[in-house]
This record gives structure tokens, C-alpha cells and sequence, in this order.
């Protein structure tokens, strides 16, 4: 039977996670981020499923050739999962492996499904790299600031839109005190409005992965690579190692990771979903 796993009991899928495979599983079990996590035996997992806590996916973990998990999971997702999902405005569930052997089982468990897939790509930048170190040059009217707790509380209402700061970090964190503690993070300011952001969206020890954002209207103003370079030069002035995981068919993040010199370091499939079928 497939069951939750309370958070004190996440460290008991420690010995399922592939140590190879995304952070954010790695983020989640360690408790740094927020997530949920199913599992076939609450004492001794050894299959289970972590949902994103920025509803952004799930991962399948551990073995994928456990028949009791297999045969449950359509119905757990139907009856547990989509009702809590829609509830939530989500309209598709994204499956991914935590390791590559779950993507023949994922395309078998949801052939019945009109699954769709797609290619997602890992990036890590180790300092070596001098291409980072070119930070582009903005527009006046863009200027570039540290997020911090004082302008994150916005107590002199200086920032429009300071929601749009709000909503990106409670995506990823339980709490703002806590990010400040484990993160960093920058954002972009255009006549009182924040226009991009860039932070640590998962943390797993030094590894911070990165969620950036650009505002539509402002796209193409070399706004990310700017805010992308003052992250990177964060991490790098305090030891931290920055992952960038975007999907092959967002190729103006492909292009900012590559031209700050961010490294493939491996590629995983993503699968989906409708909840309406």
C-alpha cells in the first residue's frame, strides 16, 4: 500500500536516492526544501514518489521494477494525487526518473495515458570558467540588487510588485526566514518594479539550483545573464557550486548557461500528463 511519509521519516529514502540524479529529490529528503514524499513501506521504503514542493513534478525513486508500487501507482495517482492537484490549479503531472531505468517503467505504467515527453538538461559551472566572470552591460534604467529580508518586508512600499518576489520564493521554500538562511538570490529593478529574478530555487549541501525568471515585457534586454552573473559570482565567492536544470526546448536559458560557460553534466527525461483525460 502506498502511503506518505511524514517529514521526520524522510532520511529513510536516503538509501533509494540515486546520488547522481536531480537536487531537488536530494533537497527534499534533507528537509531544506519543501515536499512530499510516497512511499510502498513507511519503515522500510523501497520505491517511492516525491512531489515537488513548488508542485513543479514528481520524482519516481528507488527500485523501478517493484511490481507491489507499480501496480498501485495508477490508481494512488487518480484517487490521492489528481484530486489534490486540481485543487490546486495543477492541469498535467510531470513524471520523472530519478534515475534512468524509470523511464521504460514510466512509459509502460501510463501507456493507457496520452503521455508526452521531453528532454531536460543538467548544468553545473565549476570556477575555472572565466566566461562568467563577462557581466553584460544594462540599460540605466535596470539596476541589480541582492534580495534581501529588507527588501523582501518592502516597508516603505518602494516596490510595486513586490507579490511577484513573494510568490516566487514561497514556491520553493517554507518560509522567507528560511531562504535567507539558505539561499541567495538577485533580482532586477526597473522604475520600481522587480522585472527578473534569480535565486536558489532547491539547496542540497553546497549545490544551489537555480530558479530565474524574466518578466515577458523585458525579455531580451540580457537582463538574465546580468542577474545570472551576480548570482554565480555569489556562489562563488562563498564556496557554493551553482546547477542550472532547464528544458532543451527553452534554448534562451540554454543560451544563458552556456555562454557563461555552465557545463552539460547529464540529461534526464521528463513525461506528462493530462488530468483531464
Amino acid at each position: 500500500m502506498i502511503s506518505e511519509l511524514t517529514k521526520s521519516d524522510f532520511h529513510k529514502c536516503l538509501g533509494i536516492i540515486n546520488e547522481q540524479g536531480q537536487i531537488e529529490a536530494r533537497a527534499i529528503i534533507a528537509g531544506i526544501n519543501p515536499g512530499r514524499i510516497f512511499v510502498d513501506h513507511t519503515t522500510t521504503p523501497t520505491s517511492g514518489l516525491i512531489w515537488l514542493g513548488n508542485h513543479d513534478g514528481f520524482i519516481f525513486i528507488g527500485d523501478e521494477s517493484n511490481a507491489a508500487f507499480n501496480e498501485e501507482i495508477n490508481a494512488f495517482i487518480d484517487d490521492v494525487i489528481m484530486p489534490e492537484a486540481k485543487s490546486l490549479g495543477l492541469k498535467w503531472f510531470e513524471a520523472i526518473g530519478n534515475h534512468e531505468k524509470w523511464n521504460a517503467t514510466i512509459e509502460k505504467l501510463f501507456t493507457h495515458r496520452q503521455l508526452g515527453s521531453w528532454l531536460q538538461k543538467v548544468y553545473m559551472l565549476k570556477e575555472k570558467n572565466d566566461q562568467h566572470k563577462i557581466e553584460p552591460v544594462l540599460e540605466s534604467e535596470y539596476t541589480v540588487h541582492q534580495m534581501t529580508k529588507s527588501l523582501y518586508e518592502n516597508k516603505d512600499n518602494s516596490i510595486k510588485n513586490i507579490a511577484f518576489l513573494h510568490e516566487k520564493i514561497l514556491a520553493f521554500w517554507s518560509t522567507p526566514d528560511r531562504f535567507f538562511r539558505e539561499g541567495n538570490g538577485y533580482c532586477i529593478i526597473y522604475k520600481n518594479d522587480i522585472v527578473s529574478v534569480c535565486f536558489s530555487g532547491f539547496v542540497f549541501e553546497n549545490i544551489h539550483c537555480i530558479d530565474i525568471e524574466t518578466l515577458e515585457v523585458h525579455q531580451g534586454k540580457k537582463l538574465a545573464q546580468s542577474i545570472a552573473h551576480h548570482f554565480v559570482k555569489n556562489c562563488f565567492e562563498n564556496h557554493l557550486v551553482p546547477y542550472w536544470d532547464c528544458m532543451d526546448a527553452n534554448k534562451p536559458s540554454v543560451a544563458v548557461a552556456e555562454n557563461m560557460g555552465f557545463v552539460n553534466t547529464f540529461n534526464y527525461t521528463g513525461y506528462d500528463f493530462s488530468f483531464e483525460h
